[in-house]
C-alpha cells in the first residue's frame, strides 16, 4: 500500500502595486508555510536574504516577518534565528 500525498505549489511571488507590499510579502510566506513547502521547525533564512529574495527592501521584510509573529505562523529566538512554528494539535 503506497501513499500519496497531496502538494500544493505555491506560485511564484507576483506583487500588485495597489496593496501595501509587506502585507503580500507576508501573505506569501503564510501560503508556503500551509502549503508544506516550510515545515514547522524549520529555520528561516536571515531577513535580509529572504528580502534579497522576494526583491523588497530590508524594512518591507521585517514588517512582513511581525506579521507572521503576530499570526503564530513563526517565531524568533534572539540568537538562534527565526522558525516555522509548530503547529497546535
Amino acid at each position: 500500500m503506497s501513499l500519496t500525498m497531496l502538494v500544493m505549489a505555491v506560485p511564484p511571488f507576483k506583487p500588485t502595486p495597489l496593496r501595501l507590499m509587506y502585507e503580500q510579502v507576508a501573505e506569501h510566506i503564510a501560503a508556503r508555510i500551509e502549503a508544506g513547502e516550510l515545515e514547522p521547525g524549520r529555520k528561516l533564512p536571515p531577513e535580509r536574504e529572504l528580502a534579497s529574495e522576494y526583491g523588497v527592501a530590508y524594512n518591507t521584510m521585517r514588517s512582513a516577518m511581525q506579521v507572521l509573529r503576530d499570526r503564530g505562523l513563526i517565531v524568533t529566538m534572539q540568537g538562534r534565528g527565526t522558525y516555522v512554528a509548530e503547529r497546535d494539535g
